[in-house]
């Protein structure tokens, strides 16, 4: 009964076949949450594949309907050991984005896993079923070796809507309090910072989506006949968003720029390198906020992005002045954004500015959360990752992009660990996603290594 035998019998079920077995089965599964016409499956995948894989853990499981109207289940499982152990909360997701089947590589059936050298093909391997597959794995490995015990208490939450921005998810959290109550989120999803690279990150940038709109008059008016006698739409919302984004990237609305960056993500990041991979694109330096770092620029500061701007028809222009423009735009922020007020800020700035005209349609947010790195649960999962792969662990203390944290950071007060088991290039939500079967079986090491040391440190707190 030791942390090796659990580590090298998850080796075993990577090389046995049997994790292949598990995933094929999985991927069968058509959960596009996208998709009204899949709410079936959704429930289907709980039914069929979670529940036994949870019940086989010793833990009692039930669906819970979402209450937000259109959102998936989500499944809630316990396993309780002894009132004296801490409890693990992990969390992962069962649904997928679109197939897009017709996309896919000649050969590649999104709904069949298909390797190809260390390649595994399929809609789910990297986002989430890979990933929630292993964890799942390796609790089980643990189970195993410690003759039935895990030594902590365990409580699982599947969502089935994360790919729609998981509706109901802070709800559920919410109405469920004392049922999810635990002490850590130990959770997988997302990307590590290279493939080579164990990885572990804290929490995530929020988001923030608004749309700046601009109509000055009904239809389009010939440019040789009103050429510099009206207004033009797209000229006046253009310098609008150039006085919020300079011409080289720099946040300009100081109630969106965020704190400075404190000393223990400083140097967090000091040796983290930004490289997706072969297939990246290529970091312009000069971009962004000056004297950062390209990873605190990333993981450590905010950002204004235009994703879209209209007027007109561009696919068919015309000599004549457009009578509307907008914009659609994304506040990526950090932990310390006044993200709440952004519709009250975006406004002063533009009337401060004479844009007054320009209307701001607020769409959608999600909350910024960040573990603080020097946390004694950050250096524990760092010290396990490190003795299992010889490996210097990449601490992010959040992700550049977007989780729904919160609901586990904020409404149940969690610290929260992530543990990540996909890499950059793994076309995650287009077409060819893939997990590389190299990291999977890094990855169920990992954590049986961690779920192990969850076991002995509960022991010892004892």
């Amino acid at each position: 009964m030791t942390r090796d035998a659990a580590v090298e019998r998850a080796t075993r079920h990577f090389d046995s076949g049997a994790f292949r077995t598990d995933l094929a089965r999985r991927v069968a599964f058509r959960t596009e949450s996208q998709d009204p016409q899949r709410a079936d499956v959704l429930r289907q995948y709980l039914l069929a594949e979670i529940i036994p894989a949870v019940e086989h853990l010793g833990c009692s499981a039930r669906i819970v309907d979402n209450p937000v109207p259109g959102g998936g289940p989500f499944l809630l499982a316990h396993r309780h050991e002894d009132d004296a152990l801490p409890t693990l909360l992990t969390y992962g997701h069962g649904d997928v984005v679109l197939g897009h089947d017709a996309q896919w590589r000649t050969g590649l059936d999104p709904w069949q896993l298909s390797i190809e050298g260390d390649r595994w093909y399929g809609r789910g391997t990297a986002d989430n079923k890979g990933q929630h597959t292993i964890n799942l794995a390796a609790l089980e490995k643990v189970l195993d070796v410690r003759g039935g015990k895990l030594g902590f208490n365990l409580k699982v939450l599947l969502d089935m809507s994360e790919e729609i921005g998981s509706p109901g998810l802070g709800e559920v959290c919410a109405e469920h309090s004392d049922e999810l109550a635990a002490d850590l989120l130990i959770a997988s999803d997302g990307c590590r910072l290279a493939a080579q690279r164990p990885t572990l990150f804290l929490g995530s940038r929020g988001a923030v989506n608004f749309a700046l709109r601009l109509k000055l008059r009904d239809g389009a008016h010939h440019s040789g006949n009103w050429g510099g006698l009206l207004r033009n739409p797209a000229s006046v919302l253009a310098n609008a968003l150039a006085s919020m984004v300079s011409d080289q990237g720099k946040l300009l609305v100081d109630g969106l720029r965020p704190p400075a960056i404190p000393d223990s993500v400083r140097e967090a990041l000091s040796d983290v390198t930004v490289d997706g991979g072969p297939d990246s694109p290529t970091i312009d330096a000069d971009w962004g906020e000056p004297g950062l770092t390209p990873s605190e620029r990333v993981y450590g500061w905010n950002t204004l992005e235009v994703l879209a701007f209209t007027a007109g028809t561009p696919q068919a222009p015309v000599n004549a002045i457009p009578g509307s423009a907008e914009a659609h735009c994304q506040l990526r922020f950090v932990v310390g954004t006044d993200w709440r007020n952004v519709e009250q800020i975006v406004r002063k700035h533009l009337d401060d500015r004479g844009f007054s005209m320009i209307e701001i349609e607020m769409r959608s947010s999600v909350a910024a959360t960040r573990l603080d790195p020097e946390n004694e649960w950050v250096r524990w999962a760092l010290d396990s990752l490190r003795r299992t792969t010889g490996v210097k662990p990449a601490l992010l203390p959040n992700l550049g992009g977007t989780l729904p944290n919160d609901a586990f950071a904020e409404v149940l007060g969690l610290p929260t660990i992530w543990v990540p088991h996909s890499y950059p290039a793994c076309a995650q939500h287009g077409p060819d996603e893939h997990l590389l079967g190299s990291v999977a079986r890094e990855a169920l090491r990992i954590m049986a290594g961690l779920f192990w040391d969850l076991g002995d440190v509960a022991q010892t707190r004892r």
